[in-house]
């Protein structure tokens, strides 16, 4: 009869300790904390950014519309307001990206135009708010790089910029002679002069999300 105790006891408690084994590998191994990096109440990455621009042909100064429709921004750009996200940003633009709605003209300011300049696969640039209303780019085009001033307007999630750029303080005249020559029929006008402008006007637009 004490056998049988003896026995039914290491039983129970072979029994407990496969138990016990068994439940202690069910148990779940701990997860890491992942930390999560919060973002910035305005990106400008992730903003709808539209780069406008408008050049002149003939005497009349005959406007021509068109726009680059990428930007990468390179540096900074992010802030808890508008503001703070614009200023210090800075950009590169792809020349390749440009966008008249007229392939034949895309072609001609790439081919005659910028891939006459030197260095200028890319313009880029540092955006500097000065005050409420005005600030500048020191833009680099050509392999110089100057300042481009502008004004500007906040409104809410919404950034403008308006400047005008001449063309020949980036040392470009040769490029600009170029893009004249390449499009000397369809830049003249009533007058029969042939004439590409010096000055092109910018106009930005970001839209934060």
């Amino acid at each position: 009869m004490k056998k049988i105790i003896s026995s039914l006891l290491i039983c129970a408690t072979i029994g407990s300790l496969v138990s016990c084994k068994s439940e202690a590998k069910k148990e779940a191994p701990a997860k890491p904390e992942v930390k999560v990096e919060k973002k910035a109440a305005f990106v400008l990455q992730d903003a709808d950014n539209l780069i406008n621009w408008t050049a002149y042909k003939t005497t009349s100064k005959t406007p021509v519309n068109g726009q680059f429709k990428k930007v990468t921004i390179t540096s900074n750009g992010e802030g808890n307001t508008a503001k703070e996200a614009i200023n210090n940003a800075e950009f590169s633009i792809p020349v390749s990206s440009i966008f008249t709605k007229d392939s034949s003209r895309d072609f001609k300011i790439k081919k005659f135009f910028f891939a006459v300049m030197d260095k200028t696969e890319l313009l880029s640039g540092k955006l500097v708010l000065e005050n409420d209303s005005i600030g500048y780019s020191d833009l680099t085009m050509n392999g110089v790089t100057k300042k481009l001033p502008f004004k500007y307007s906040i409104n809410g999630k919404n950034f403008s910029l308006s400047g005008v750029m001449k063309i020949t303080d980036w040392k470009a005249e040769k490029a600009l002679a170029s893009l004249n020559e390449a499009c000397k029929d369809l830049h003249k006008g009533e007058d029969g002069v042939s004439k590409t402008w010096d000055e092109v006007a910018i106009n930005i637009t970001s839209t934060f999300k």
